[in-house]
């Protein structure tokens, strides 16, 4: 039997280097009050050693755990059956890994499992979260705030059954929903359409909520108000998609545009577009919003659509954590208490991106 190698230890990194135990213990995990000199020479021999930080015995010493837990607020299936899921998800990665961080991704089937989200969170395994995809009576929010965990949100706040949880200090990334949602409906008008219809994403996410309002803006604007009966409500998905598009033929045979709240749900639109029919462009236009590639280039016909920054928006959302971390351990050295700086929101810009469906 092949004998265990043993790892290098603190104390031979020390003896390699010429210093004291606690000096090694400084440079490895980035204390402050090392010597240049010393400090080159510490991470010279643990270079030429191999030596490896125990991660438990370090996070004693940081009160860092180097691990970021990712919460999505939907079951497992809807995860990763949508791309939009794995976009962000990609971009988050990316961030943390460039820092050395770990992702922990947790999921909730249903309610039982936020206070299990929450417990975990509460008992210090991870040193900040990233949430996204919350719903508008989500009780997430007020849970993490409850557990004192740095977090960063994904989408504008209005979720929550407590208002705390909407607080202007909360930290988030959205794209411009509602301007984008403008220019998508813009679009269409310009195209000479007038029975302009939306097919609404789930509506108990701000989301959703965000592109109904512009397209609302812009029929009310243009035409005086907009018709009731051109706006029916789905949930995100190509089936959700099918089924509100069947709904609106059903209610406005004559509908000349749809204006869909995600990629996914236009695909569904054009599948019951195509077994009806009707021609696209031709007799019904139709824009998406999202820009997922392999959704959009392969729809038939490609789609046009409204380009936000999904991997971005996960890199941007890391950062912003990450960057928070860094800051509150620098004020913990030179003022402990001392205030910070404000938490806010950014909003990315959206695009119009124009393809043959519209």
């Amino acid at each position: 039997m092949t004998e265990a190698v043993s790892r290098p230890t603190l104390e031979a990194v020390a003896a390699r280097a010429g210093v004291s135990r606690a000096t090694v213990s400084r440079v490895v995990n980035g204390g402050d009050g090392v010597r240049e000199p010393l400090a080159e020479r510490v991470r010279r021999a643990v270079e030429e050693l191999g030596y490896v930080p125990n991660q438990a015995a370090r996070s004693l010493v940081t009160r860092r755990h180097d691990a970021v837990a990712v919460v999505i607020a939907e079951p497992e299936a809807r995860v990763f059956a949508d791309p939009f899921f794995a976009l962000q998800l990609r971009g988050i990665s990316k961030e943390l890994t460039a820092h050395d961080n770990q992702l922990v991704l947790l999921l909730t089937e249903g309610r039982a499992d936020h206070a299990r989200v929450a417990r975990y969170l509460a008992g210090g395994h991870v040193d900040g979260a990233l949430v996204f995809s919350l719903h508008l009576d989500d009780p997430l929010p007020g849970l993490i705030r409850d557990a004192g965990v740095p977090t960063v949100f994904g989408g504008r706040p209005g979720w929550g059954e407590d208002s705390r949880a909407q607080d202007p200090g909360v930290v988030y990334v959205d794209c411009d929903n509602r301007g984008g949602a403008r220019a998508a409906v813009r679009h269409l008008l310009d195209l000479g359409r007038r029975r302009v219809a939306h097919l609404t994403g789930a509506l108990d996410q701000t989301s959703a909520v965000d592109r109904l309002d512009g397209y609302r803006d812009v029929m009310a604007e243009v035409l005086g108000e907009s018709d009731p009966l051109l706006v029916v409500e789905s949930d995100f998905t190509p089936s959700g998609g099918e089924r509100a598009m069947r709904e609106l033929l059903a209610r406005c045979p004559d509908v000349d545009a749809v204006f869909a709240a995600n990629d996914l749900t236009a695909l569904g639109a054009l599948r019951v577009l195509r077994a009806s029919g009707r021609r696209v462009p031709e007799d019904v236009a139709v824009v998406g919003f999202d820009d997922m590639l392999p959704v959009t280039e392969q729809a038939d016909p490609p789609l046009t659509t409204v380009r936000q920054d999904i991997e971005e928006m996960g890199r941007l959302m890391a950062r912003l954590l990450l960057q928070g971390l860094s800051d509150g351990r620098d004020r913990e050295r030179t003022a402990a208490g001392a205030p910070g700086t404000p938490a806010t929101g950014v909003i990315l810009p959206t695009t119009l991106i124009r393809r043959a469906s519209a």
